[in-house]
């Protein structure tokens, strides 16, 4: 049984284009450097796997992945600030990885700053892995700031729970 009313749990959905100026606005609010809406409503165009997080029809979070080949790659995951240690990053995330799985990836990577411990925390609680550090990637206050680069391999099991 669910904490929440039925009507007021949160469902993950399909982007859509009507979303792009609440998923930009989300954006804004959540971090220093934000995606332009420009920026989104070209992954919605190029076909990219895009999801909203919705509480009550408002959107609380998205998600957005590109598959090609035999790889995925995780482009953004957003909660909004008020809605965070919910569960509602991790959810997102084991969706991208069942549609990943679905598209036959092997391989799932991601980018984050190395000044966002939630996000690495959940990354590697999930059973994804440090590769790589990408010097300078990110823009910050004083210059630039490393991504470090997380990959999840993909096998025939379950999608972890921890």
């Amino acid at each position: 049984m669910s904490a929440l009313p039925e009507d007021t749990a949160p469902r993950l959905r399909p982007m859509r284009e009507h979303d792009l100026a609440h998923v930009a606005a989300l954006e804004q609010r959540a971090y220093e450097f934000p995606w332009s809406l420009g920026i989104f409503a070209d992954c919605l165009r190029v076909g990219y796997c895009c999801w909203t997080m919705e509480v009550v029809e408002a959107v609380v979070g998205y998600c957005i992945m590109s598959v090609a080949a035999d790889e995925a790659h995780v482009l953004n995951v957003c909660v909004a600030p008020e809605h965070r240690r919910l569960g509602f990053g991790r959810r997102m995330l084991e969706h991208l990885v069942a549609i990943a799985r679905g598209h036959r990836a092997t391989v799932v990577f991601l980018e984050v700053r190395p000044s966002n411990p939630a996000a690495i925390t959940l990354y590697l609680d999930f059973g994804f892995r440090q590769l790589a550090v990408r010097r300078n990637y990110y823009p910050a206050r004083e210059g630039r700031e490393d991504a470090l680069v997380f990959a999840l391999k993909l096998d025939a099991g379950s999608v972890p729970s921890g």
